[in-house]
C-alpha cells in the first residue's frame, strides 16, 4: 500500500504514464539568458526585501538575510570586564567546530607540531559533514584536470569566485582523495578496483566520488576515528559552544570564551591560534524555508569573527537545494541528494510533464521548481498545503536496471521506506530547502583572515563558491581549507608572540551599535534554534 494519499496518487498515475515518451525524449539545458530570467523572477536570494545591509562593522552594507542581519548586530553574551586572568585550559590552537573541516585542521594542526584544543557545541561529529550524501569532487581521470574543475566551479558561482581560492579547491582535490582513502574512508569502486564517479549539476566530467549516499558520514566517521587516535596531542571537548572571540593588546588572536551548555558556565580558553569551522546558518530558515541543516547550524562562527573586525562577504547567496523531501511532513525539508538526479531520476510536475533539465546548477534547478509551483500552478500539494513537484526515482531502474537504487542510494530507500513510500517504484515529492551558506568571512588560500591569528575553515567562509555552489564542492572544501588552515595555524602558532589577552573589542562593538541607534533584540551568537510554541 503507497504511503500517498488519494488525491498524490492521481497525480503518479499522470507520471507513470509518461515514463516512456520522456525515456526517449532529451530536455534541454537553459541558455545562460533563460538562467538569469528565472533567478531574478523566482530565486529568494533576488527576492530584495527579504534581505537588508548591516549597519555597523567593517564590512557595513554588506546585505545578507533579514534573519542573519538581525543576529550580526546583536549583543554579546559577555562583557568586556570577563576575567581573563584564569584560563579554563591552554593550548597552541583552538579549533571551534567538531565538523569535517575542524577535524581535519585538527588533524593538520597537529601534525604541524601543534597541541590541540577541539571545542563543538553538541557532540562531536554533529555537523552538517554527516549529513551530506551525494559525494566530493576531484578531478583525477585521464579526461579531466584541475583546470576543468576549475573552470566548472567559476562558472556555476557565475564568476564571482575568488579565484586563488578556487584554484586552491581543485589542485589540492585529488591528493584529498589519496589522503582520506589512506585514513580508512571507503569510497565506491568498480570491481577493478576504480573509483566510481558520476555527474553533478554543472559539471562537464565525472568526478564525483561517494560512499553510497552515506559520503559525508564516511568522511566524518574516518576524520573522527583518526582525531580520537591522536588523543595525546588533540582534546576534544563536547557541549561547549564558543561565544566570543578574544584578541590580545597589540589586535592578535589570544583564544575564546566558551560555554558550557550543560552549566551554563563561560570559560576562557588561551591559544596562539584560532581555528574557526562553525559551520552555516541553516537553522535560521530564512523566508521560513525548511532546512537540511544539522541542529546547531546558527551561523555563530559569522558573528564572533564580525565582531572582532574580520570583513564578510557574499552573505547576499544562500544555497536552496532543489530537492528537499516536500512529504512525508514529518521530514520536510530533510535531503534528497542530487545523486538521484545523477542517476537518472527526472524532476516533473503534477501532469508527469518534465519542465527543467534534471543537472542545472542548483540555483537555477531551484528557481525552476518555485516558477513551476508559484507562477505556473503545476505543483502538487500536501494535505498540509506544501507545494512540491516529483523527482521520478523509478527512472533510474528503467534506465540503469532492476537493484540499481538499492545499491547507490540505501539512505534514501530507508528514508521514504519509514512511510511506506518505495521510491523504486514511486516518485518523490521534493521542493527547495535551504541548504549552504554560500557567504561568510572572507579568508586567503592558506586559510588566514584580516586577522592575525584567526584562521577559518568550511562553510563559514565565503569566496569560494561565488554566489552558487556546485555539489561534491563542500565536502571538498572542508577537507581542502580544513587542512590547509591547520597546517596555517601550527606555523603562526610557533613564531607569534602573545600580548595581553582583553575584550576591548566588545566596549568598541557596543559603542558602535549605541551610537548607530541599533539595537534587534538579540544577544548572539544565538546557539541553538528558537522553535518555542507562541500563542
Amino acid at each position: 500500500m503507497s504511503g500517498y494519499p488519494p488525491e498524490m496518487q492521481e497525480s503518479i498515475r499522470l507520471v507513470e504514464a509518461t515514463r516512456l515518451r520522456r525515456l526517449k525524449e532529451t530536455f534541454p539545458t537553459m541558455s545562460l539568458e533563460e538562467r538569469e530570467q528565472v533567478l531574478n523572477a523566482f530565486h529568494p536570494d533576488y527576492i530584495k526585501e527579504k534581505m537588508r545591509a548591516i549597519r555597523v562593522g567593517v564590512s557595513k552594507g554588506q546585505r545578507m538575510p533579514v534573519e542573519l542581519a538581525d543576529i550580526v548586530e546583536g549583543r554579546p553574551h559577555i562583557g568586556p570586564d570577563f576575567d581573563l586572568s584564569e584560563p579554563f585550559a591552554e593550548t597552541d590552537v583552538l579549533v571551534i567546530g567538531g565538523g569535517g573541516a575542524g577535524a581535519s585542521a585538527a588533524l593538520l594542526a597537529q601534525e604541524n607540531g601543534a597541541k590541540v584544543i577541539l571545542v563543538t557545541k553538541l557532540r562531536f561529529g554533529d555537523a552538517n559533514t554527516m549529513m551530506a550524501q551525494g559525494g566530493i569532487q576531484a578531478a583525477d581521470r585521464p579526461n579531466d584536470s584541475p583546470a576543468i574543475h576549475y573552470l566548472d566551479v567559476m562558472g556555476g558561482g557565475h564568476f564571482t569566485n575568488v579565484p586563488e581560492l578556487v584554484e586552491a579547491l581543485v589542485m589540492d582535490a585529488p591528493f584529498v582523495i589519496k589522503w582520506l582513502e589512506d585514513l580508512g574512508m571507503m569510497f565506491d569502486k568498480e570491481p577493478d578496483g576504480t573509483m566510481v564517479e558520476r555527474h553533478g549539476g554543472g559539471t562537464s566530467r565525472m568526478r564525483m566520488h561517494s560512499a553510497r549516499d552515506y559520503s559525508g558520514a564516511e568522511i566524518m566517521r574516518t576524520l573522527r576515528d583518526e582525531v580520537r587516535n591522536r588523543e595525546e596531542d588533540i582534546t576534544v571537548i563536547e557541549f561547549s559552544p564558543a561565544v566570543e572571540l578574544v584578541l590580545d593588546d597589540k589586535g592578535q588572536i589570544a583564544g575564546a570564551v566558551v560555554m558550557n551548555l550543560e552549566t551554563g558556565v563561560y570559560s576562557y580558553i588561551k591559544a596562539k591560534a584560532v581555528i574557526l569551522a562553525t559551520g552555516g546558518g541553516g537553522r535560521l530558515h530564512y523566508q521560513g524555508f525548511p532546512t537540511t541543516n544539522h541542529y546547531g547550524a546558527t551561523a555563530d562562527g559569522v558573528v564572533m569573527a564580525y565582531r572582532v573586525g574580520a570583513p564578510l562577504g557574499y552573505l547576499e547567496s544562500m544555497q536552496y537545494h532543489p530537492t528537499g523531501a516536500a512529504f512525508p511532513e514529518q521530514i520536510v525539508g530533510l535531503l534528497v541528494t542530487e545523486k538521484v538526479r545523477g542517476l537518472g531520476a527526472q524532476p516533473v510536475n503534477k501532469y508527469g510533464e518534465q519542465f527543467v533539465y534534471p543537472l542545472e546548477p542548483r540555483d537555477v534547478e531551484a528557481a525552476a521548481f518555485i516558477r513551476e509551483c508559484k507562477e505556473r500552478g503545476n505543483g502538487i500539494i500536501t494535505p498540509t498545503g506544501q507545494p512540491g513537484v516529483w523527482l521520478d526515482s523509478p527512472m533510474i531502474e528503467i534506465i540503469q536496471g532492476p537493484g540499481t537504487i538499492k545499491k547507490n542510494l540505501p539512505a534514501m530507500v530507508r528514508q521514504f521506506g519509514r512511510f511506506g513510500i518505495d521510491i523504486t517504484q514511486e516518485p518523490m515529492l521534493v521542493y527547495p530547502t535551504l541548504h549552504y551558506q554560500n557567504g561568510g568571512v572572507r579568508l586567503r588560500a592558506d586559510g588566514s583572515t584580516e586577522i592575525p591569528g584567526l584562521f577559518i575553515a568550511g562553510e563559514v567562509s565565503g569566496g569560494v563558491h561565488g554566489h552558487n555552489r556546485l555539489m561534491g564542492n563542500s565536502l571538498l572544501e572542508i577537507t581542502v581549507f580544513g587542512r590547509r588552515s591547520g597546517r596555517s595555524a601550527a606555523a603562526y602558532a610557533q613564531q607569534v608572540k602573545p600580548g595581553k589577552p582583553t575584550l576591548a573589542h566588545i566596549e568598541a562593538w557596543n559603542r558602535e551599535l549605541e551610537e548607530a541607534g541599533v539595537d534587534t533584540g538579540v544577544i548572539s551568537p544565538i546557539l541553538l534554534p528558537d522553535y518555542t510554541r507562541r500563542v
